[in-house]
């Protein structure tokens, strides 16, 4: 007697499509810190990882070349307080999104609405950046760029600028309370890659 043949599993019912996985969001990392704390080494590391990088103040670049203006760091302030006061606190969050395309890294941000924004897309995770401030004073002061690092006290009280309470102007104290990770950059670049490196 011929062994019997295994039945065969029956195929998919006409009409009946095989579940699809659902596409995988980009992922979304948001960078705030304070001036000279190694925002823009932090976004290196990650550009380096496949990360596209944005800045929000890029798009205020943008809009001083079309006002004719210098992007000194006085008039990036004032041109944000002034596009944040006309068109909402999240509007260089809301601009930036449009950009977005794959895993993204969104630099410069400094006011809270900008982040609730930016959390309405799923697996966004907002990094703080921060260092002593006689540390970060001597790194812009050797960038010399900043015209407010003549001095520490002039750097300490151009800092104290972005942490007032009009929700329309720059908030970054309260930027810095709403980060899901802090990263202390205050040795070596090597020293804060590991640390980088170690996030969940």
């Amino acid at each position: 007697m011929p062994p019997s043949r295994p039945r065969s599993k029956p195929g998919p019912k006409a009409g009946v499509r095989g579940k699809r996985r659902a596409a995988t969001p980009p992922r979304l990392l948001g960078l705030t810190g304070t001036n000279g704390a190694g925002k823009g080494e932090a976004a290196a590391f990650f550009m380096k990882r496949g990360y596209t990088y944005l800045s929000l103040s890029d798009v205020l670049r943008e809009e001083l070349r079309k006002r004719g203006l210098e992007a000194t760091r006085d008039n990036l302030i004032r041109t944000g307080n002034a596009l944040r006061r006309r068109y909402g606190p999240d509007v260089l969050a809301r601009r930036v999104l449009r950009r977005v395309r794959g895993d993204t890294v969104i630099d410069s941000i400094r006011n809270p609405a900008e982040v609730a924004r930016l959390r309405t897309r799923p697996g966004f995770r907002l990094l703080a950046v921060d260092a002593p401030v006689e540390v970060r004073f001597e790194r812009v002061r050797r960038r010399g760029r900043d015209e407010s690092a003549r001095t520490l006290e002039a750097f300490a009280a151009k800092e104290r600028e972005e942490t007032g309470r009009d929700p329309g102007s720059q908030q970054l104290h309260l930027c810095l309370r709403l980060a899901d990770a802090t990263v202390i950059n205050d040795s070596t670049l090597e020293h804060f890659h590991k640390k980088l490196e170690a996030l969940p």
